[in-house]
């Protein structure tokens, strides 16, 4: 079986113990750190200094997120054990994202934006310099990303997210 990482785009401090990260793929997860201390009680330093906790940024190419050269966390750790919330951005992907997952030339997408393959104002939108797809757009016209197609157990976070009500309407 084929390993998948769930690379982190971005993470944020929500409060004094939970964090929340935005995957690749655009999932959204909050991660209570209060869960590791019976495994870890090291990380115990790194909530009670309020400054170092503050300081989380991702690792360079995603794999993981890290405080100093003492504290740091996987992203498979955090996709496994955080949980998914919704925000107003899911099903949103930028251009450069969508073909790093789909394995597709950014040139495909931008042709596939000018024929109308890709329509502008419900597949694709444009803010300043940078445009985004809707996931569904995506799945309609490419199909699952390339890594389904290998036969990984890539993403149950991706159906999840297929599967459940746009933000904002009824039952959310």
């Amino acid at each position: 079986m084929d390993y998948v990482f769930h690379k982190v785009k971005s993470i944020g401090v929500v409060d004094d113990h939970t964090l929340i990260a935005q995957f690749e793929d655009g999932i959204c997860k909050t991660y209570d750190m209060l869960q590791l201390l019976p495994k870890l009680p090291v990380f115990n330093k790194l909530l009670s200094d309020k400054a170092l906790f503050g300081k989380v940024h991702v690792e360079g190419s995603g794999f993981g997120i890290v405080w100093d050269d003492c504290f740091d966390l996987s992203c498979n750790e955090l996709w496994e054990n955080g949980r998914t919330v919704p925000t107003p951005f899911d099903g949103l992907l930028a251009l450069s994202d969508a073909t790093e997952l789909w394995g597709l030339n950014e040139s495909t997408l931008r042709k596939a934006i000018s024929y109308g393959k890709l329509r502008i104002g419900s597949d694709v939108c444009n803010y300043g310099k940078q445009w985004v797809v809707t996931r569904k757009a995506m799945l309609r016209e490419y199909g699952f990303p390339k890594a389904r197609e290998v036969g990984n157990p890539w993403d149950s976070g991706l159906m999840a997210a297929e599967e459940a009500p746009e933000y904002g309407k009824p039952g959310n």
